[in-house]
């Protein structure tokens, strides 16, 4: 079972319910776990942070909060955990809860894509003061993502990394490094068939990625988003062939120099339908990486998600609370 911290008080119900990776906070996490409930307190929110030791560990608070219709659920790690504990919200048809997140992965793209503060303590205080939006949610064969899904190179990468880190006891980025020069040694390629609105298309390519909404995919700010509510899945099918053309590729990508029409066949659709001649494959949706069966359906869950933002983090769209909404809902439980 998960640590639980939280000051006694039976008479009162949780405002807020954490899941927090144990992992998180370099090796204090009793301590973090402590500074997280003060915070709260601080703002006058009964908060009860559970330390999860396995990702079941944080899939079994958030369905508990859920269950228990807590206001916000937030959830203390990078973007894996915050997939884990979105997909229980998602889970249930009837969610009343919304997300709340507390960055402490290493690149955080959900929490940055909404503008959501990246410092602990000002995090806090956006659950305490923000305002809930509902954004939309990618699928593929009923698995949820919040950021992306990708097929081809990059689960390979991922899947050697995990390997390197396990046998070799090698760092994340030094494994990833290894395994990114074996994936590319190997070059495999895809043959695909894609369905899209009705018409299909071929193509051989060394990955498939797909996105939950837009992404940049030139300039400095490369693979961030402007968006999460357009109600649309992106699709990017990568044209480079060979070791050279995929090194290029990199190297564009490094430095901000991506060109849409010469790099990627790029589309925007709400559903989409991927046959290889495999009956399964690996695919990548927040960085895990699982095998599935083949063909893959993705689809776009429009508004499914309701997440506490900063008050000023996005444009108006319909899709959001008015100012306020949350202090009342607080207050009522």
């Amino acid at each position: 079972m998960p640590a639980r911290h939280g000051h006694p008080d039976p008479a009162r119900r949780p405002d807020v319910v954490a899941a927090i990776n144990a992992r998180a906070g370099g090796g204090h996490a009793e301590e973090l776990a402590t500074h997280i409930t003060e915070a709260f307190a601080r703002h006058g929110l009964h908060a009860v942070v559970h330390l999860a030791r396995s990702g079941e560990d944080m899939l079994q608070t958030a369905r508990t909060a859920v269950r228990d219709k807590i206001a916000v659920v937030a959830v203390g790690g990078g973007d894996g955990s915050v997939n884990a504990v979105a997909s229980t919200l998602l889970a249930d048809p009837h969610c009343q809860s919304a997300l709340g997140v507390l960055p402490l992965g290493t690149l955080n793209h959900f929490a940055k894509d909404l503008n959501i503060p990246l410092t602990l303590d000002e995090a806090i205080a956006n659950i305490a003061t923000g305002r809930r939006l509902k954004v939309d949610s990618g699928e593929v064969n009923g698995a949820p993502f919040i950021n992306n899904s990708s097929l081809g190179l990059y689960p390979d990468i991922v899947r050697e990394r995990e390997k390197q880190q396990a046998r070799l006891g090698r760092g994340k980025w030094l494994a990833f490094t290894w395994a990114a020069m074996g994936a590319l040694r190997r070059y495999p390629f895809l043959r695909v068939r894609l369905s899209i609105d009705g018409k299909e298309h071929w193509r051989r390519t060394p990955f498939v990625f797909i996105g939950n909404n837009e992404y940049l995919m030139s300039g400095l700010d490369i693979g961030k988003r402007s968006t999460l509510t357009e109600g649309q899945l992106s699709l990017y099918v990568c044209h480079r062939t060979g070791r050279w053309g995929l090194l290029r590729l990199a190297l564009h990508a490094l430095f901000g120099r991506l060109q849409q029409a010469q790099d990627f066949d790029v589309l925007t659709c709400s559903e989409i339908h991927i046959e290889t001649h495999k009956k399964r494959m690996r695919v990548a949706t927040d960085g895990e990486v699982n095998l599935m069966q083949t063909p893959l359906h993705y689809r776009i869950r429009p508004a499914s998600l309701t997440v506490i933002v900063p008050q000023a983090a996005v444009p108006e769209t319909g899709n959001d609370s008015p100012p306020g909404l949350l202090d009342k809902l607080l207050g009522e439980n």
